[in-house]
């Protein structure tokens, strides 16, 4: 049986506030940034930054760990998504908002790609992130459910305000037709 590795003290703490971090995080995306130059880097963190998310750099070593002690899902933890040069995109309130940040990214970079991630607990694979990141933004969508359940409110009093002007125009023509009923 091999010994298990020790962590070096100066570790210990670092280790401890990743996995807290990981614990508190809405999303926890994992992308490969292989390639990526350092003034790429600080134009994507500063665009996480406007979605309240942010982005670093760990061991894939100490990631694995500090998602093992945060109870992120095993499959995330494997040594396929966990290999090469990872980097951790953290989010704040929004889970979504990230996802759509790097989403956006990828399009203008080659260098940045998804690798896997966790929303809200739950695993998602590189093409579930992907599908994540179309996905029109919260505002949007409140908009959109806001406008499904008004529509048809506008369309009832729509409806009701056409009788009514149809009541009141069949009345000033029936007055208009017995001139002695008006005065």
């Amino acid at each position: 049986m091999t010994p298990k590795a020790e962590i070096k003290p100066e570790k210990k703490d670092y280790l401890a506030n990743l996995a807290e971090t990981f614990k508190n995080a809405g999303s926890v995306t994992f992308v490969d940034y292989t390639g990526m130059d350092v003034a790429t880097q600080q134009s994507l963190k500063a665009k996480l930054k406007e979605s309240g998310s942010r982005m670093f750099v760990a061991k894939n070593t100490l990631i694995n760990l500090a998602g093992t002690k945060a109870n992120l899902p095993e499959e995330v933890m494997g040594s396929q998504i966990l290999s090469g040069q990872t980097a951790v995109v953290v989010s704040g309130d929004d889970p979504v908002s990230p996802i759509q940040a790097l989403g956006e990214f990828t399009k203008s970079s080659e260098t940045l790609k998804f690798k896997a991630g966790v929303v809200e607990g739950v695993f998602q694979s590189k093409d579930s992130l992907l599908a994540i990141s179309k996905l029109p933004g919260r505002e949007q969508l409140l908009a959109n459910a806001i406008g499904a359940i008004a529509a048809p409110m506008y369309a009832l009093v729509g409806t009701l305000e056409g009788n009514l002007q149809k009541l009141v125009f069949m009345l000033s023509e029936y007055a208009k037709t017995k001139p002695e009923a008006a005065a």
